[in-house]
């Protein structure tokens, strides 16, 4: 992890309100700056660039083709690297405002097939098999703010703070840290489109999580996809590394997750509990499948968060439960006692795809495979 941050924190000392100067200054009104955005060749890394558009688009169709060098994505060699961004969902752009957007794409090799860490395509076509359930996805989630050194922030340098207990849903200065980015990300969100219902400081200090759902099928990864690019973004601003690395910290501390709330039109009807609970069968007959394709490593990430411990459940054993954090699949106490509603896959690591994830799930429950 230390080899991917950032050596000092020069963006923390830049003066921002220099910058207001230059986005005050008016352009013509059919002038639109697009910035694009893909996953690179680690599927958990973000990239971006900008284009300038001169007309005002209302639909991710209507939006040119672009490439890039996936040489220096890992995603190309350098003797063939043209691959290719294709647009698939469009968001207002939180930074420079006005017409200005955000485009999140797919990425596709020379020849027209798509890289290996384009895991939109096949989880659309399964979501496309699935519109008669109409299904739901809501993923909480967590995530740590580093220092420039990589030691969690607001962290003693030479020690640890204080035992968990009093920093989940925390409030004070001794309690809390970097509130200024999670307000700020949580309105950039919102303006820009995404789907986000909510925040909260979580176990760890310097730990959080948001909140996107619920969402309907594929927009679910588009939405958590985009708002991860604005986490990162605004904490670039801040001079703050945003990580979701899935154990950040060894030792007695809780790692972070992405956790899945599902449901189906049957399940959130009366009686939807049975639903539920046949839900939970056929995912306990598919765990092994599930945990490789709940992280970007096949398994080896949550390999280091599935302990056991910690409110996790272990790697190697499905369970299932009523309110119970430390198992594979929770069902709320609230469902329980409804007899409808959802559940909660808790295996998904924070740092997993999405459209992995969402796939892997509609196969198991609704298509049975």
């Amino acid at each position: 992890m230390s080899a991917r941050i950032l050596e000092d924190s020069p963006n923390a000392r830049i003066n921002k309100t220099i910058l207001d100067r230059y986005l005050a200054l008016p352009l013509e009104d059919n002038i639109v700056q697009a910035t694009y955005v893909w996953i690179d060749g680690t599927g958990e890394d973000l990239r971006c660039k900008d284009r300038t558009l001169d007309f005002i688009p209302s639909s991710p169709k209507e939006l040119p083709v672009w490439n890039y060098d996936g040489s220096s994505c890992y995603q190309a060699e350098g003797s063939n690297s043209d691959t290719y961004l294709y647009p698939v969902a469009m968001y207002k752009d939180p930074f420079r405002r006005g017409n200005n957007i955000l485009v999140m794409c797919d990425t596709y090799k020379y020849d027209g097939t798509p890289t290996a860490t384009n895991k939109r395509k096949s989880c659309l076509e399964i979501v496309n098999k699935c519109t008669a359930e109409e299904p739901w996805f809501g993923i909480e989630q967590e995530y740590t703010f580093l220092d420039f050194d990589g030691h969690p922030l607001g962290w003693p340098k030479n020690g640890f703070p204080g035992p968990q207990g009093p920093y989940y849903c925390g409030v004070g200065a001794n309690k809390v840290y970097a509130r200024d980015i999670v307000d700020a990300h949580y309105r950039a969100c919102l303006y820009a489109g995404v789907k986000v219902s909510g925040t909260n400081a979580e176990v760890m200090p310097a730990q959080w999580e948001f909140q996107v759902g619920p969402c309907l099928g594929i927009s679910i990864g588009d939405d958590l996809w985009m708002a991860r690019f604005l986490l990162h973004r605004i904490s670039e601003e801040f001079g703050i590394v945003a990580t979701l690395d899935p154990k950040p910290m060894p030792g007695d501390w809780n790692g972070a997750g992405a956790h899945t709330n599902v449901s189906t039109k049957a399940m959130r009807e009366d009686g939807g509990i049975q639903e539920i609970e046949k839900a939970v069968a056929k995912l306990s007959k598919c765990h092994e499948r599930h945990i490789r394709a709940y992280d970007p490593k096949q398994g080896q990430d949550n390999a280091r968060r599935l302990t056991g411990k910690h409110e996790t459940s272990s790697i190697n054993d499905f369970s299932a439960g009523v309110a119970n954090r430390g198992c594979s699949i929770r069902i709320p106490r609230g469902v329980h006692s409804d007899g409808k509603g959802y559940f909660e896959d808790r295996r998904p690591s924070s740092n997993c795809d999405p459209y992995s994830v969402v796939e892997a799930i509609l196969r198991t429950i609704c298509l049975d495979e």
